[in-house]
């Protein structure tokens, strides 16, 4: 059975596993593999700009101090993973319009089973490139909140970029189920933590509010809002912010490396300022835009 894809020109891309390039229909992992067995593996969202992989050395970071902190061994260099990527993206002519998802299991296995132990063939890299434009609409999305809470550093530290989502793919659920584009996701104390997909900020009073990334990832998009809303003069604090805060904000965005920054329009009925994408959004958006535009890391090709 043929199924259309978002993109026809992903039906025949090249994936990178482990140490080669396969055709999309052959790219596939073992079922001994630890990403199957327990979702045991850390990722990475990239994109590509005009050319430039964005943030590149930040992911590279954030994939490495995941792994450590999950205490993979036999980790590839950072060296091999840059030239895995590169090669990926200039096997399908990819130099602009992209995301890549990076994935890094603890690898294959020798029996089923959730020993690390177990696995004696080292990590498996995958590295997805696909042509995808940002996923939201520019215009705006609409947002529920869940009834799913994000983990606690007590449970699961969100410092680490895991492939365990199952708790934010329920949040999504709900949100498909209401008919909305995402959800909204609190900490297990009531507060503010990210939708399903993306960090918050919101803005009231001239000042740009983000929840403290205590049970939220610490994106690397958030960073860069965060800076560029200090490089605009405007106020900038992590808070533990309520849902009634985000009710009765002047403005309201997510920010995230797939959907770059998009404004809220409404959550859980609840229109937001004046329901359509605010002046101080508007700017921190453009900023975030030319950055894209000029900063990065050559590809090679």
């Amino acid at each position: 059975m043929h199924i259309s894809l978002p993109d026809k020109r992903n039906d025949t891309i090249m994936v990178w596993v482990k140490d080669r390039l396969l055709p999309r229909s052959e790219a596939k992992v073992s079922v001994f593999d630890s990403v199957v067995q327990g979702g045991d593996a850390v990722w990475e969202g990239i994109r590509v700009y005009d050319g430039r992989v964005f943030e590149l050395d930040a992911h590279m970071d954030r994939l490495m101090n995941s792994a450590h902190a999950m205490r993979f061994s036999d980790l590839p260099s950072r060296e091999f993973i840059a030239d895995a990527l590169f090669a990926t993206l200039k096997s399908n002519g990819m130099r602009d319009d992209t995301h890549v998802r990076l994935t890094l299991t603890r690898g294959e296995k020798t029996t089923s089973g959730m020993d690390p132990r177990l696995n004696v063939h080292g990590p498996t890299l995958i590295i997805l490139a696909e042509w995808k434009k940002p996923v939201y609409a520019e215009s705006g999305i609409r947002l529920i909140t869940s009834s799913i809470r994000r983990n606690t550093p007590q449970c699961l530290d969100s410092k680490i970029h895991h492939n365990n989502l199952i708790n934010n793919i329920l949040a999504k659920i709900e949100a498909n189920v209401a008919g909305v584009d995402d959800a909204v996701m609190l900490d297990i104390h009531g507060y503010l933590s990210e939708t399903n997909a993306t960090n918050i900020f919101l803005i009231r009073s001239g000042e740009l509010l983000t929840p403290r990334p205590d049970s939220c990832l610490p994106g690397i998009t958030r960073a860069n809002v965060i800076r560029l809303a200090r490089e605009l003069s405007i106020p900038c604090r992590e808070f533990n912010l309520s849902i009634t805060e985000m009710y009765t904000a002047d403005e309201m965005f997510t920010s995230g490396t797939m959907g770059e920054l998009t404004p809220v329009l409404e959550v859980d009925g609840r229109i937001i300022g004046t329901g359509r994408p605010g002046s101080l959004t508007e700017k921190i958006r453009n900023a975030y835009w030319e950055k894209t535009k000029s900063e990065g890391t050559p590809l090679p090709f």
